[in-house]
């Protein structure tokens, strides 16, 4: 069986791994992205962790890539990075890894990546057209129609974080990230942490403010999911992300705010999920794109 060193690059962690062609990975690390360092830094970091599986494999057939930022996907290279990682855009992925190991290297953005993996094996199994989104330190879209991601005509299409809405845009409305910083505010408490896993907790106990703010966010992302179904049309929306764990007390939420911005023909032909593949997601989804780059599967 073919096997290829498969590498996930978020702003907070690098997650990688050996996966076989069929989707089973042999072999799980992570490690810090510090992304403070800049791309010069990730890349010497990407560079060890393929020299050290082919120390240790002989047949290595790939090197696949997930990474935060835009991506030309047939040059392999960073167009585009948020500030997070400073001196990203240009890095040269595909050019520097193959001259090196003479192997073949397929680089996507994660998002993408994410929605690969849900189409071909997770919660979007089966269907025609997906939309997945990750809700994190920001929100992120991925269409995949007849198992292709739509890319739109410069690459650049499902940037659905930058919508305008409400006087702001999706992402700064509806992250993860506000949830966070609106409970700190409202609670005025130097003392707690309030993360995400203790603002849930702290719901499920029943304190009012902790709920007001998810419910909240709830509402500005059904409002935000109705608005891209209504162009979109898509037979299924899968959401995922860290803060998407939490399904049992968002799912009725979030598809209560969905229909009461959606009109109903399209809302009874839309199905809303949870991703399937959470933290492997980006690993299986960068395989899923190589095969299709070196395979045309």
């Amino acid at each position: 069986m073919n096997r290829y060193v498969s590498i996930d690059i978020g702003g907070t962690a690098v997650k990688y791994g050996l996966v076989g062609e069929d989707g089973r990975i042999f072999h799980r690390s992570v490690m810090d992205t510090e992304a403070k360092k800049g791309g010069p830094a990730i890349l010497s970091k990407v560079e060890k962790i393929v020299e050290n599986f082919c120390a240790q494999e002989n047949n290595i057939s790939g090197i696949c890539i997930s990474t935060a930022g835009m991506v030309d996907i047939q040059k392999g290279v960073i167009t585009y990075s948020a500030p997070l990682i400073p001196n990203y855009a240009g890095t040269e992925y595909k050019k520097v890894l193959e001259e090196a190991f003479g192997i073949p290297c397929e680089v996507e953005n994660d998002v993408n990546c994410a929605g690969l993996a849900e189409y071909y094996t997770g919660a979007a199994a089966g269907s025609r057209i997906a939309l997945i989104l990750t809700i994190g330190t920001g929100i992120g879209g991925c269409a995949v129609i007849d198992g292709k991601v739509f890319r739109g005509f410069s690459g650049s299409a499902c940037e659905v974080g930058y919508m305008s809405m409400l006087g702001s845009d999706f992402q700064t409305l509806g992250a993860a990230s506000i949830l966070t910083k609106k409970v700190a505010e409202w609670k005025k408490d130097a003392e707690e942490n309030w993360n995400g896993y203790h603002i849930f907790e702290a719901a499920k106990k029943g304190d009012a403010l902790c709920i007001r703010a998810i419910d909240e966010m709830a509402d500005v992302l059904g409002q935000g999911i109705a608005n891209i179904c209504c162009v979109l049309n898509p037979e299924i929306v899968v959401l995922g992300g860290g803060i998407m764990s939490q399904e049992a007390f968002l799912k009725e939420k979030i598809e209560s705010a969905v229909a009461r911005y959606l009109i109903p023909e399209i809302a009874r032909h839309t199905r809303l999920a949870f991703a399937k593949h959470k933290n492997d997601a980006g690993m299986l989804g960068a395989l899923y794109h190589f095969q299709q780059q070196r395979l045309g599967k």
